[in-house]
């Protein structure tokens, strides 16, 4: 009887599902004149995505509510982002939680035509910088090329080290009106939007694992690994060191360069992490300069030597394009592969194909006239209503507030008159398009599916072996049915592109066969930048953990504000310290219960805690590719709790609380999780460093020589020493003892001399620079300091001796900075290379 109505109920939920699906198939509605990949010609939903609906539609309302409330946790706690054009702060990533769907078939067309794109476009940059037939013989207009900004005449005739110019190609690309796959636009530059194609993979596979692995969904795993060895086998070195380089977390997709770089064990570099010696490019690092090999760049081409390109760029490195020159680095793409990404060449890639590859191109693109020519500029004006005008060499119309393409049929008299006149004067800086409306996929929005255009990225990477095809791509999902202009900075989603196969797949991985890999212990390399931010995250958190102690003790109903003598003269202490610390204003001293809310939450203050959080959470976006995702989860989470802004003084210390809580679990991973290695240390001297400044500056102002109970008392309460003292001493706080725990005692580990012990084992620690083998100055003063401590009386120490403490720790970190972050175009250069160069 059980096993009746179990299948009845199986019945009745399989019923309820194909209800689901259907209503959602009778609700949409289809763009009139427009392709659409779920439904077919005929209305009914095609094989593929039947499919994968009939495994969707059998969840839950709630189960799948459920699922895509998992898929954003994930983004928000993996802390994917992206900056748009303009944008001051990061914004959130947008996923449309159904993936697009690719049959197999369908897909090996679309790889074909991409492969064969790929490789012409190979050949077209190896004539423009090499031989210079195609224009010499007439095949590709001079000026189309000239007139580009991406022609880098420095760069001609010197051939790409490593034997490629492209080493990652990416089209854009939608469905046609015929059913086709056109090509949008070709991406030569440094593409992106690989990293958020992984991201999303990562996101719909674990919010539907059972649906994704049921729908035998290639895995893009072996796409990396085929472009990670293809870097790694252009260098000439078995085990060559390769980096990103990016342009700094200001970037709009600082978060992919980030994210590219850990996946394929790269290191992530900025221009001044890099300097050119001996015709060679080398990181400046903590232990001197490190050979670079290969740089796979992210920033354009104009930027990347300053001697020879745009000679304002602060984002590149001086000197090199001589290096290109002589052979001694390999960079990916080569300089000057941008000059493909020009509308002005779309309309000549089809007889560049016949007469380089012997063959019509596979894969059409818009047809595309470049008003360059007296022709072509006719053709455009003679149909102006029917063409979409963009310029020939730049996003948007030069003369134009556009950032996308101009319709004459939208303009009034005047405007359009205007544009005649500016094809007229400058053809070849515009070109016309055909306007072609984009296919439609459907998107989960309110309940029910609606369709929305989109435009897929595909990407290829260069390979001994050929062309290797990422199985996927990056897609972008226009909020509105209008498809001319689908970015994230016009505020689209994003979506995964699932390839369907009737085929197991196979389970490849990013990490080598274990009889591959050599066993190694040494640490890696540390860019001195990453050092330096490291080192700055540790301050800013220990400095946000001692502004956050303040404020709890001074607004604690046990703290000082218990209306006493002794308690007021207390709390001016503390706020004294606020004031001088940044954290609040002179004129909130007025008020007590603004002051705790002020030294807590206020975003204008610089030594606020929120504000000193979200400092952290800067130089944390700066280390994206060395903090692992709970690291940098917590550090989200406090500034977010901090920004949540609060009503009464109970729920500001309940912040406060909250937030401790939260750093120590920050100081929990970073002890239990990160290799002992220089980037840890560097962490922890800024932790230490900070830590002992702060308890040094408390001691001299809570326990100074006529100090009462009240304010021994707030002093052990800063640091944390309660339990410690009472069960040592079982007394009320006496002057000396106080002292000696939070200054001298070698075992506390709140103390200042634990403090400056552990700093003169990390710097002892940490490699020399010089070869003198004299010990330099950070070691020199922790070692007097250390001195100075192990050897003092308690009852002797004056306040005097904590000020110059004060100053000495001082001292020590802005000489740790001097000797390990020298980077920048003025930074002092090591004497010579050092270690495994």
């Amino acid at each position: 009887m059980g096993e009746g109505v179990a299948e009845d109920n199986d019945q009745a939920g399989r019923a309820q599902a194909q209800q689901r699906i259907a209503q959602w198939v009778r609700d949409y509605t289809r763009l009139p004149g427009i392709p659409d990949e779920f439904l077919g010609p005929d209305g009914a939903p095609r094989a593929v995505w039947s499919r994968f609906f009939d495994a969707f539609g059998a969840l839950a309302p709630d189960e799948i509510e459920r699922r895509f409330g998992m898929a954003d946790r994930h983004l928000r706690e993996a802390g994917v982002t992206y900056r748009a054009p303009g944008d001051s702060a990061d914004r959130p990533w947008s996923i449309s939680h159904l993936p697009l769907l690719i049959d197999e078939a369908d897909w090996q067309q679309l790889c074909a035509g991409i492969t064969q794109r790929a490789e012409l476009l190979e050949r077209v940059l190896r004539d423009i910088y090499g031989e210079g037939r195609l224009v010499t013989e007439g095949a590709l207009p001079a000026a189309a090329i000239a007139g580009s900004p991406e022609y880098l005449r420095p760069v001609c005739g010197v051939p790409p080290p490593g034997g490629r110019y492209l080493s990652i190609y990416a089209a854009d690309v939608g469905r046609g009106p015929d059913g086709r796959w056109w090509v949008l636009g070709d991406r030569t530059q440094a593409p992106s939007g690989a990293g958020y194609a992984l991201e999303n993979r990562l996101v719909l596979s674990r919010a539907f694992s059972d649906l994704y692995k049921s729908m035998n969904v290639p895995r893009v795993a072996p796409f990396f690994e085929s472009f990670r060895d293809s870097l790694r086998a252009r260098a000439d070195r078995d085990e060559p060191r390769i980096g990103v380089l990016t342009p700094g977390s200001f970037s709009e997709t600082y978060f992919e360069h980030a994210t590219l770089a850990r996946y394929l064990g790269f290191l992530l570099v900025e221009g001044d992490d890099l300097a050119v010696s001996d015709n060679r490019v080398h990181i400046r690092t903590v232990a001197g300069l490190k050979r670079l090999d290969v740089l796979l760049r992210r920033i354009d081409s104009n930027s990347l030597d300053p001697l020879e390109l745009d000679a304002s760029s602060r984002l590149g490195v001086p000197g090199l394009i001589d290096v290109l020159r002589k052979d001694g680095v390999v960079v990916a793409n080569m300089p000057g592969s941008g000059v493909l990404e020009a509308r002005a060449l779309l309309g000549f890639l089809p007889a560049l194909s016949r007469r380089l590859l012997g063959e019509e191109l596979k894969m059409p693109h818009i047809a595309t006239w470049w008003c360059g020519q007296r022709a072509a500029r006719d053709e455009v004006l003679a149909r102006l209503d029917e063409v979409a005008i963009e310029g020939a060499y730049w996003r948007g119309v030069p003369g134009f507030d556009s950032n996308g393409p101009v319709l004459a049929s939208e303009l009034d008299a005047a405007e359009r008159q205007r544009l005649v006149d500016a094809i007229t004067a400058r053809g070849m800086d515009y070109v016309g398009q055909e306007v072609v409306r984009l296919s439609t996929m459907p998107v989960w929005e309110h309940g029910q599916i609606t369709p929305r255009p989109f435009v897929l990225r595909v990407f290829a990477a260069a390979t001994p072996d050929g062309w290797a095809i990422m199985p996927g791509g990056f897609c972008r999902i226009a909020e509105q049915p209008d498809a001319r202009a689908v970015s994230m900075g016009d505020g689209a989603r994003a979506a995964d592109v699932w390839v369907v196969s009737d085929k197991q797949v196979s389970t490849a991985t990013l990490l080598p066969a274990t009889d591959k890999v050599r066993i190694r212990r040494i640490a890696g390399v540390l860019p001195s930048r990453a050092a330096d931010n490291l080192f700055w995250l540790g301050r800013y958190l220990e400095r946000a953990e001692a502004t956050l102690r303040l404020v709890r003790a001074l607004g604690s109903p046990s703290g000082p504000n218990k209306g006493t003598a002794a308690s007021v003269q207390s709390a001016e202490r503390i706020q004294r310290m606020l004031v001088a610390w940044g954290a609040v204003s002179q004129t909130s001293r007025t008020a007590p219960g603004r002051i705790v809310a002020e030294g807590l939450q206020s975003p204008d203050r610089f030594g606020s805690a929120l504000s000193l959080v979200r400092a952290a959470q800067r130089t944390a976006t700066s280390l994206r590719e060395r903090l692992s995702p709970d690291a940098w989860q917590v550090i989200t989470e406090m500034a977010e709790r901090l920004a949540y802004e609060v009503e009464d003084d109970d729920s500001v210390l309940r912040a406060a609380e909250l937030t401790l809580q939260e750093l120590a679990s920050f100081a929990g991973l970073a002890q239990e999780n990160m290799n002992r290695a220089a980037g840890w240390r560097f962490l922890d001297i800024g932790r230490r460093v900070e830590r002992a400044i702060n308890t040094t500056r408390f001691t001299r102002q809570f326990a100074y020589d006529e100090a009462g109970d009240e304010d021994l008392d707030i002093l052990l309460t800063l640091v944390d020493c309660q339990i410690t003292y009472r069960s040592r001493y079982l007394l009320a706080p006496i002057l000396a003892p106080v002292r000696d725990l939070a200054v001298l005692d070698p075992y506390n580990p709140r103390s200042v001399a634990f403090q400056v012990t552990t700093l003169n084992e990390h710097i002892a620690a940490l490699p020399s620079l010089k070869e003198h083998g004299l010990i330099e100055k950070p070691q020199r003063l922790a070692v007097a300091m250390q001195a100075m401590l192990a050897t003092a009386e308690a009852e002797k120490l004056e306040v005097k001796t904590l000020f110059a403490l004060e100053q000495d720790l001082l001292s020590l970190a802005d000489a740790v900075g001097q000797h390990y972050f020298p980077h920048g175009p003025n930074a002092s250069r090591p004497e010579k290379l050092t270690g495994l160069a």
